[in-house]
């Protein structure tokens, strides 16, 4: 196209030439219709640039070879002609020169600004594409045909048309070429003196103009932030306006659906099933090496920073309780966020939805969730590990899982516990140290940044910053008292803080009121931002402001995270399902797999088959229990403060005046509730027995701890009926006061009851003596053994009151005091020292020995008595009303025994059983009284089973819907 050399000199000289020629006076104008483009360019400045601005309106990119932009609205400098006098011209080839010189330069120029300007707008085109918002999730509101314009019009050929950064390269002119022309031009027309006043006067030019460029230069990058800032402004009122007609769209296709009338699967379904999964593995013990590596969006920062407003901006509704300075949030609480035909909140535990447009139900939400939190911290502690499920559901919301944590604290106050500091360091790196846990992390912006804490955990944690998203609340208040506004753009940047993150946001969460509500506080939030400087100045970008685009930008890094970890997350709770599977297999080959409740619910069943089985007890079993049991418990008080007193008197009358009396004061006083707490017993003996009786083949011990739990807590709830002891009393009183044997069967087995006591108690006695004495000489001969000191005291002792037991075989049952000097002063003839307490204590022994050795024998006496007693032992020297007695109590014994029975079958088994009931219900819902009373390697393995097994079936299930809704 150009040509250099001789081809470019002949060119100037036929211009020279022509004006040579020229009239005096007069001034040459070439005609601009027939000029070439560029040539009507010249004389026309803005020729070129209102044609490129109607085509272009984008900034050129600017060239070291450009000395004024073809783009701008400034008019080119111009350059006066000297007019052409006749005669002779010192100065005309220098003028020339100039002419030619400015020709050719303005030419290249122009060309060069053309081939830069094309480039410049195809990148600034780009770039501006990259910046518009991904409106994807709207593509539904458009109509069809707007999306089905590519398929008519081939925007691809359009683009390709452009030409790329190598053809423009190609396009731009030989720099070193158009330097030896220009060397040539000058060499041909200037001489020595015109060529230094040419240099002189193109180096002041260039200085001016280099000045001119510098200030229009800064004036045009100002003028284009600030339209860059409005253009932003406007989209983001536009995607204001958009998202809050699609919220409204959304809203009356939701409330369709929810009457049937559509039948497509939303996106509320897909974050349900993932929050399922969740909620699911905040309950599953990590064994065997798996652990939860699911994403979610951890909230941190430090204590009120900020965190509970931004998640209420997020989930739009002031949701959780707030307290001026205290600490609120005492336990994570994980909310789900999901869109829904009308905003509503509720627990994962609980049915009852409260409606988030009313002030009276979120006041009812903020005091439950407030409950929850003090509920879950245990006595003696702060804050609380244990895991609080919310999920809130609305038009517009974006979907994802946030779980809002303790505020981190750098001093533990009064009124905390003093491991609260570390335990809240603990809770927030269980959550952060989760690879694909992604970090919000909180910043006060009206505090001093050295003064965070959270920054230093957060950069331990994701010291690259691969997953962290830095959020600078309260900025208004930062930018009103912080000093220098470039401290806070170094805040936003990352800079003064060691952490580093994968995006930087700053909003506005009101102005302090906790009356504001949500809507207030966004207008708010943006008019802020519309004048703050922050903005305007270029120090924040218009994408990095407001919690609406905080929410979008950690919903899509949320989901983001999901699609790439969760069919890795699948894969392994599929290998540990295999493992685990397999251990089973190893370890229980004949068991079936049952969990802690199926097992807990066979257990339950077992034990209530139990309980049933003691009605099915017979009534003789039951009386022959009883009438034992009672005859144990009183035999010892009949004996000895009723048989033994009333024998030692003189005659008949006297005994049996004893024996009525202390036998009516027995039974007012002691009998009866002695005989409910012997029935009792009995009932809890058999209920015992049938609970750890073992069941042959079928008896799983691993039962037992939950069975006995079951019998002590029954036992302790159930009461014995308190009514029954008054009639109880009256029949024992009417069975005592009968003294009348009505056969030879029941006297003979009165005699055999008396006989079977006493000798039982004549052992007894024997046992004790012998134990005080020692060994006797037999033993001392045949196993090798001696007495002690006192032994052989003792049976001295012993023997000594014996003698006088021998003396006088009628002898009273108390031992006079000049007895127990004589037996003192004998022993002592012989050497022993003997203490008189000592020889009471022994005498009480040899008596009752004596005596019931007596008895015995008069009881043998009295089998042939039952003729005498018929004829009330008249004209006889034999009396038997110790034989009466031991009727009476034997018949009595067996009349409490029947009407105790009777209650028990009637009453006390059915209430009993359904103690055992209530206690079975109290344990089913107490997952720790289950998780202590079923406890084993077989229950461990089946629960792990069943976990596993219902994560992997939740995962593959919301693998399925994601692939769902990416083809659709």
């Amino acid at each position: 196209m150009w040509r250099a050399g001789a081809g470019a000199a002949a060119a100037v000289c036929n211009v020279c030439r022509s004006i040579a020629t020229n009239r005096p006076g007069v001034k040459v104008t070439l005609p601009r219709l027939k000029m070439h483009f560029i040539s009507r360019s010249f004389y026309h400045h803005h020729y070129l640039n209102r044609s490129l601005n109607r085509s272009l309106q984008f900034p050129l990119l600017k060239i070291s070879v450009q000395q004024f932009s073809s783009l701008s609205h400034l008019p080119l400098r111009k350059t006066a002609l000297l007019p052409v006098k006749y005669g002779c011209q010192p100065h005309r080839n220098f003028i020339i020169a100039r002419l030619a010189s400015r020709l050719l330069k303005l030419r290249y120029l122009i060309l060069g600004s053309a081939v830069g300007g094309g480039y410049t707008a195809k990148k600034t085109y780009d770039q501006w594409k990259e910046m518009l918002p991904d409106l994807s999730d709207y593509k539904w509101i458009v109509p069809d045909f707007i999306w089905e314009l590519d398929e008519h019009i081939d925007f691809e050929k359009f683009r390709q048309a452009l030409p790329d950064t190598e053809d423009l390269a190609k396009l731009l002119p030989d720099f070193d070429r158009i330097g030896e022309s220009f060397s040539l031009l000058k060499g041909f027309f200037i001489d020595p003196a015109g060529e230094t006043a040419f240099k002189a006067t193109d180096s002041q030019g260039f200085e001016n103009d280099k000045k001119y460029k510098k200030a229009t230069d800064k004036e045009k990058a100002d003028q284009l932030q600030e339209e860059l800032v409005q253009t932003q402004m406007k989209y983001q009122r536009i995607l204001e306006r958009l998202e809050k007609e699609n919220k409204e769209l959304r809203k009356l296709v939701l409330q369709k659906d929810d009457k049937g009338i559509f039948q497509r699967k939303l996106k509320k379904s897909l974050i349900d099933l993932y929050s399922e999964v969740l909620d699911i593995l905040s309950d599953y013990d990590a064994s065997y090496n798996t652990q939860d590596h699911l994403p979610r969006v951890v909230v941190v920062g430090d204590q009120s920073a900020g965190k509970t407003s931004v998640l209420e901006m997020i989930a739009q509704a002031r949701i959780f309780p707030r307290g001026s300075g205290e600490m609120m949030t005492r336990a994570p609480v994980k909310v789900t966020l999901s869109e829904g035909s009308h905003h509503v909140a509720l627990f994962k535990d609980s049915s009852r939805e409260f409606d988030l447009t009313k002030e009276a139900d979120l006041a009812a939400l903020r005091h439950e969730i407030e409950i929850r939190m003090r509920k879950s911290v245990k006595e003696g502690h702060t804050v609380s590990a244990e895991t609080i499920s919310l999920s809130v559901k609305g038009p517009g919301i974006q979907r994802m899982v946030l779980v809002d944590l303790p505020g981190v604290i750098s001093t533990v106050t009064s009124g905390m516990a003093v491991d609260t500091k570390e335990t809240i360091f603990n809770i927030s790196r269980a959550y952060m140290q989760n690879p694909n846990a992604i970090i919000l992390c909180i910043q006060d912006g009206s505090v001093d940044a050295e003064r965070s804490i959270v920054t230093d955990l957060v950069s331990q944690m994701d010291p690259h910053g691969k997953r962290t998203i830095f959020v600078l609340t309260k900025v208004d208040l930062a930018e009103k008292n912080v000093a220098s506004p470039s401290r806070i753009q170094q805040i936003i940047e990352g800079k003064l803080f060691p952490m580093k993150a994968l995006g930087y946001f700053a909003v506005v969460t009101g102005k302090g009121n906790v009356s504001e509500s949500i809507d207030a506080i966004k207008d708010y939030e943006e008019d802020f931002f519309q004048g703050s400087k922050l903005l305007k100045t270029g120090m924040l970008k218009a994408h990095q402001v407001t919690t609406k685009n905080l929410s979008l930008a950690v919903s899509d890094c949320f989901w983001k995270m999901v699609r790439e970890s969760v069919e890795q997350q699948a894969d392994a709770f599929k290998a540990t399902r295999f493992n685990l599977e397999t251990e089973w297999k190893n370890n229980f080959p004949r068991l079936r797999e049952l969990d802690r409740n199926e097992l807990f619910e066979k257990a339950k069943n077992e034990i209530l088959d139990e309980v049933i089985s003691l009605s099915q007890v017979t009534s003789k079993h039951w009386e022959e229990i009883l009438q034992k049991m009672l005859w144990d418990s009183v035999s010892t008080h009949v004996i000895e403060n009723i048989y033994l007193p009333a024998a030692q008197t003189s005659n008949s009358g006297t005994f049996n005046t004893t024996v009525d009396i202390r036998l009516k004061q027995w039974t007012d006083k002691q009998l009866p509730h002695k005989a409910v707490e012997v029935a009792w017993d009995t009932l809890q003996e058999e209920f015992s027995r049938f609970m750890t009786e073992p069941k042959g083949k079928e008896h799983d011990d691993i039962f037992d701890r939950l069975k006995e739990a079951v019998k002590e807590e029954s036992i302790k709830r159930h009461k014995w009926n308190e009514q029954s002891e008054d009639s109880l009393r009256v029949i024992q009183h009417n069975a005592l006061e009968d003294r009348s044997i009505s056969d030879k069967q029941q006297w003979d087995a009165a005699i055999q009851f008396m006989e079977e006591t006493l000798q039982s108690r004549l052992n007894d006695t024997e046992s004790v003596i012998h134990s005080m004495v020692g060994p006797s000489w037999r033993e001392r001969w045949l196993y090798w053994l001696s007495r002690t000191l006192e032994q052989n005291t003792r049976n001295e002792t012993k023997n000594e009151l014996e003698k006088t037991i021998r003396v006088n075989e009628d002898h009273p049952a108390y031992l006079a005091n000049d007895e127990v000097t004589t037996v003192r002063k004998n022993l002592e003839a012989r050497g022993i020292e003997v203490d008189p307490v000592l020889i009471k204590d022994t005498w009480h022994q040899v008596y009752r020995k004596h005596f019931l050795k007596l008895a015995l024998s008069h009881c043998n006496l009295c089998r042939r008595g039952f003729y005498y007693y018929q004829r009330h032992f008249v004209d006889s020297e034999l009396e038997c009303n110790d034989v009466v007695l031991f009727w009476r109590i034997q018949r009595m014994l067996g009349i409490t025994a029947n009407t105790l029975r009777q209650q028990l079958i009637n009453s006390e088994v059915r209430r009993l059983e359904k103690n055992v009931k209530e206690v079975l219900e109290d344990f089913a819902e107490d997952n720790d009284k289950k998780v202590h009373l079923l406890t084993g390697k077989r229950v461990q393995l089946a629960e792990d089973l069943k976990k596993v097994r219902e994560i992997q079936e939740k995962l593959e299930a919301f693998i399925e819907a994601l692939h769902q809704e990416k083809d659709s």
